[in-house]
């Protein structure tokens, strides 16, 4: 007999049931569900089982435990529960047993697929005994059993009940002071604030570091530099300050301080963008490397179980596929630094096929051959992926891929920077998303802030350009 649709499929439609009489051994009913640290968080919350293993990363980390933040095992439980009483047998179903076995902890970003399967059925008293199971998306089961339950006699219809909306308020910094806690024992670094003419740029500098993280050089006119001081009541004695005329001469100096390595990290003040990069990018200022220069966003939402890297959406406007090649392997040079050994990448399209007339899944594919043969390497990458099938394995099975990027992607490669800009902006203001920027491919680490970037964006970015430069005094870029 053939499987009823997935849970997914059938919650969007009316909910019917199996009348006892209807159900034959054999049946199976399934769903897929990816545990996300909200769900953990909920689940304590109604349990009351707020064990910090259970609920905090921090406390996890700092118990010598590597293996992740792990659900209650009762969540996997209850996922069962939903699967009898809405799908099989469904509405009506009266609960009468259930054991279970947990075989494998289930992490914070696994894709669990709960089924059930009718083993024996018992005509006078309507009672149907399912074997149960849940297995991850590398195909380890996780968690077995049984359960036993009365079937309904009769048949019923019913629209989905319409539940509440619940949303977690996490801490906006929490993601911060993971960082922050990471980059601890590092050495602040020297780091010249290129023309930071506006409170913004300045307190920034001062913001980053009253955290430990770098010794700021300020490049800028002084007039101008300790007018906006004392507007707005910052203190810059003890600060370096290198005076020049005007932004580009700003620009310029600082590039040439990085140059010669009297500082190990740049940061944009309130300049243009094109102004700061083309002094880096001088060929005087002997900062290129072999790479193409870009730039990545390393965001985190609460949609989305893992941070993950976005790029490019701030430098290059329409890179070539030698340009991405670059653009890929700064990334993955990224990831690792920050702690992922084995990215996975996933080059966006609008579409998951290689299509003639789209030069964006041509490149996909050609980018992922690259991988294959070497070219790219430290890694793993497919594409083209559209959005929804890199950050969703629930989107990828619907649509048949298979893959092992699909629904867990570390990096999102963008085709341009218009996409990459919009969705950065997308994920910031609609899906509640922090977010850090760093300029790679070049011999120093550059940040690029923006007047919207918030207090913490800032001094997320300087720690990576932290963590960055210590890495480059062993293996230079």
């Amino acid at each position: 007999m053939a499987s009823p649709e997935p849970l997914e499929a059938a919650a969007q439609q009316v909910l019917r049931n199996r009348t006892f009489a209807e159900i034959a051994i054999g049946e199976r009913a399934w769903l897929e569900r990816i545990l996300t640290l909200q769900d953990i968080q909920l689940f304590a919350l109604l349990s009351g089982d707020a064990s910090p293993v259970d609920v905090d990363e921090a406390a996890l980390a700092a118990s010598g435990q590597a293996h992740g933040v792990i659900a209650h095992g009762m969540w996997g439980g209850t996922l069962i529960s939903a699967l009898l009483g809405t799908r099989l047998p469904g509405p009506g179903t009266r609960y009468l047993s259930q054991t279970l076995r947990f075989l494998a902890p289930v992490q914070v970003g696994d894709t669990l697929t709960i089924a059930v399967e009718v083993t024996a059925r018992e005509a006078a008293s309507r009672q149907v005994t399912l074997a149960c199971t849940g297995t991850n998306q590398d195909g380890v089961r996780v968690i077995e059993g049984q359960a036993e339950v009365v079937a309904p006699a009769e048949r019923i219809e019913r629209a989905p009940t319409s539940l509440p909306e619940i949303r977690l308020e996490v801490p906006g910094d929490q993601g911060l002071q993971r960082l922050l806690a990471q980059v601890r024992p590092l050495q602040a670094i020297r780091m010249a604030v290129v023309h930071p003419c506006d409170e913004l740029s300045l307190s920034a500098a001062l913001d980053a570091r009253a955290a430990g993280l770098i010794e700021p050089v300020l490049v800028g006119p002084r007039d101008r530099l300790e007018a906006v001081a004392a507007a707005a009541g910052l203190d810059l004695a003890g600060l370096q300050l290198e005076e020049v005329p005007h932004s580009h001469a700003a620009a310029a100096r600082a590039a040439e301080l990085a140059g010669k390595g009297e500082v190990e990290a740049l940061m944009k003040g309130s300049l243009h963008t094109d102004e700061l990069m083309s002094a880096v990018l001088a060929s005087g200022a002997g900062l290129r490397t072999s790479r193409r220069v870009s730039h990545c966003f390393l965001m985190q939402t609460p949609a989305y179980p893992r941070p993950f890297l976005v790029t490019d959406a701030a430098i290059n406007i329409a890179p070539d596929l030698q340009q991405k090649a670059d653009i890929v392997r700064n990334a993955i040079d990224l990831a690792h630094i920050v702690g992922v050994a084995m990215p996975r990448v996933a080059i966006l399209a609008a579409v998951e096929t290689v299509t003639p007339t789209m030069q964006a899944t041509l490149d996909a594919a050609a980018l992922c051959k690259m991988a294959d043969r070497g070219q790219i390497a430290g890694a793993v990458l497919d594409g083209p992926l559209a959005f929804d099938n890199a950050v969703s394995a629930a989107a990828a099975k619907i649509k048949g891929i298979v893959s092992p990027v699909a629904g867990q992607a570390d990096v999102l490669v963008v085709p341009d920077l218009e996409s990459g800009n919009m969705l950065v902006k997308q994920l910031e203001y609609m899906g509640r998303a922090a977010s850090a920027g760093i300029v790679l491919g070049a011999k120093v680490p550059v940040v690029l802030t923006s007047r919207a970037d918030s207090r913490q964006s800032r001094i997320a970015s300087c720690a990576i350009a932290l963590m960055l430069a210590h890495h480059y005094r062993v293996s230079p870029p």
